[in-house]
């Protein structure tokens, strides 16, 4: 029997990847649409090419009545259309009312946000068995960092690393144009919406042995129309003694992304599809390795395969999208203390 599922959210990254990634799901049925607007919740809708029930602030019909119905049994929460810091209050009232929840990344707003969620969730929803909080980070799903890793697995101690992220967001980009992008009300602006994809990339790489326990960095705005900053350069030590880099900027015409793990017997690079082994021999070996679509396809099936196995999927685990948001949050810390160390408090091995 399918799982009844309602998108919460009418926005870009909803109608574009959550909506067909339910639509292809066998254990998913799509029940209803919430969106802060009525037009928005129409033209996913629409997208969808089924006869579904529309939600929406301005409406008659709410968030509170999509979590009244007896035949949704759980929503995933597509943050394009809710402002990060909303998501929490989206988040807790669904789990309140029994179902089970696929939230976006980042996790909260901020650390102190999330750890308070999550604390209330393990100690008040998570004993009762009947709903399960999940969050989303479509990095852990693709497949040129899954491979990567293996690889990375296979060179011995890691050494070393190094992640270099680069674009220039323009202000009649697709994703620029929300309001709460345009002028945020979370911290960090893009650099924390979009960055906490990259520090799940790395935190992936460096697998379950490596992990990260201090850092410094500077931050900077180079593009007025991205505050309050849009790049930031930072030095991460690792519980092994080890340290690397990680570099991140919205708004220059540097060319990323890169991610390089450096191994006892070599390393390796992800830059998009392309995959770089380098062994001390000084042999090269260069795979290009597709990914599907963005990873919100096999995150969203294996959500719902989960659930209808009645299990969690660790990969989705709150835990481990509050060790993505608290890097990035230290980083920005950091930077508005000019270079100021950072001890981190919630990274852990990433046993995924």
């Amino acid at each position: 029997m399918a799982i009844g599922v309602a998108l919460i959210g009418g926005g870009i990254w909803a109608r574009e990847e959550h909506l067909p990634a339910i639509l292809a799901s066998e254990h998913l049925e799509l029940k209803a649409i919430y969106s802060r607007s009525l037009k928005s919740a129409e033209d996913t809708a629409k997208a969808s090419g089924k006869q579904v029930e529309l939600y929406s602030e301005d409406s008659k019909q709410g968030y509170n009545e999509v979590l009244g119905r007896e035949d949704v049994d759980a929503v995933i929460i597509a943050v394009l259309r809710l402002p990060i810091v909303s998501q929490g209050g989206y988040v807790s009232a669904a789990l309140k009312a029994g179902k089970h929840v696929l939230s976006e990344k980042p996790v909260a707003e901020s650390v102190a946000e999330a750890e308070s969620l999550v604390k209330w969730y393990r100690e008040d929803i998570e004993p009762q068995k009947k709903a399960t909080w999940s969050v989303a980070e479509n990095f852990r799903y693709l497949n040129s960092f899954s491979y990567a890793r293996e690889k990375v697995q296979g060179l011995g101690k890691i050494i070393g690393f190094r992640v270099k992220v680069y674009g220039n967001i323009q202000q009649d980009g697709k994703f620029f144009n929300t309001d709460w992008r345009k002028v945020p009300t979370h911290q960090g602006g893009f650099l924390l919406d979009g960055g906490v994809h990259y520090t799940a990339g790395l935190r992936y790489l460096l697998g379950p042995d490596t992990f990260i326990t201090r850092l410094s960095a500077f931050t900077t705005l180079l593009k007025e129309h991205l505050p309050p900053v849009d790049t930031v350069d930072a030095i991460l030590k690792a519980n092994t003694g080890i340290q690397g880099t990680f570099q991140l900027s919205n708004g220059t015409t540097l060319v990323g992304p890169e991610w390089t793990i450096g191994c006892e017997n070599g390393s390796v690079s992800v830059e998009n599809s392309k995959i770089t082994v380098r062994t001390l021999d000084g042999k090269e070996d260069v795979q290009i390795i597709e990914d599907e679509r963005t990873g919100v396809p096999p995150e969203v099936r294996q959500w719902g395969e989960a659930l209808a196995a009645g299990k969690v999927n660790p990969k989705q685990s709150p835990s481990q999208a509050l060790a993505d948001l608290e890097l990035l949050e230290l980083m920005l810390r950091s930077g508005a203390k000019d270079g100021q160390p950072q001890t981190c408090h919630c990274q852990q091995p990433a046993n995924i």
